[in-house]
């Protein structure tokens, strides 16, 4: 069972990463579901290594623009990627100031509301998209563009607010056409999942104990990255399919209930849900 838990949680993490449902809120759901069999499952670190696993899927999908950039460093993609992800380090330097609203969110308290968010953001992309038309690709975008994108992405920092999503919903926005939305969205998972697995490499220095890596963890961890990676590299090659040919709104509709499920859980208290007030 802890190792088919933990084989789930990585199929979970590639499938929910690159399809605009929010792959850590999915996570933390299926974690705190499951936490009577392996509470280390819904630890940062856990999470992290999933994201690494799933950017092992991007950079197979995406390897010719990775390779075209790494060997022409200087060009306008590269400068969007950078600007892109500002807006995210901001944020996570904030919360790392501020340990009170960090730890808040980790107890994944506003989970319920963030899957409504992220049914909010898809609905009116979806909308708005439909009433304008498309005029930019990757090569006609402007800086203000991935700021606007970047920014999108800082919303995805909260647990249950995706993150593809949230950055396809901004591409969109600022008139993007569907198939660049996707590209620069995955593109962007780049620099954000490293910065995220710094981050958390960071603290297990300042902290080592926090890790206690057992043989069994270790090994149900190398399954579920294998999965994660596997099912992440379909996931991606879909949503790419499906952005240019469908909408989003299934996904909205998908969301917004399971948001309404979840907050009926928080506020019940059941299968192991519950609400902290802030600060309490």
């Amino acid at each position: 069972m802890y190792f088919l838990i933990a084989a789930f949680l990585g199929l979970v993490q590639g499938l929910c990463e690159f399809l605009p449902v929010s792959s850590s809120g999915h996570l933390a759901l299926f974690s705190t579901l499951t936490n009577n069999v392996g509470a280390e499952f819904g630890t940062p670190f856990f999470t992290v290594m999933l994201h690494v696993a799933t950017l092992i899927a991007v950079l197979i999908v995406y390897r010719e623009q990775v390779l075209a950039i790494l060997r022409h460093p200087i060009q306008p993609l590269t400068l969007y990627l950078i600007i892109a992800t500002l807006p995210t380090v901001a944020v996570a330097l904030i919360l790392k100031k501020w340990d009170a609203l960090d730890k808040w969110l980790d107890e994944n308290n506003l989970l319920g509301v963030c899957f409504l968010l992220t049914a909010i953001i898809l609905t009116v992309s979806e909308l708005m998209s439909r009433r304008r038309k498309a005029t930019k690709s990757i090569k006609t975008m402007r800086w203000t563009d991935a700021l606007v994108i970047g920014g999108m992405q800082a919303v995805g920092v909260l647990p249950g607010v995706s993150r593809s999503g949230a950055t396809i919903a901004g591409a969109l926005g600022m008139r993007l056409d569907r198939k660049s939305a996707a590209d620069f969205s995955f593109l962007l998972s780049i620099p954000a999942i490293l910065g995220g697995l710094v981050l958390e490499l960071y603290k297990l220095v300042k902290e080592p104990a926090a890790l206690d890596l057992t043989f069994s963890f270790g090994a149900a961890l190398i399954l579920a990255m294998l999965v994660a990676a596997i099912s992440g590299y379909f996931a991606v090659r879909f949503m790419i399919r499906l952005i240019t040919k469908k909408g989003l709104l299934g996904f909205a509709i998908y969301t917004a209930v399971l948001g309404v499920i979840v907050l009926v859980l928080q506020f019940t208290r059941t299968l192991g849900f519950g609400f902290t007030p802030f600060g309490g």
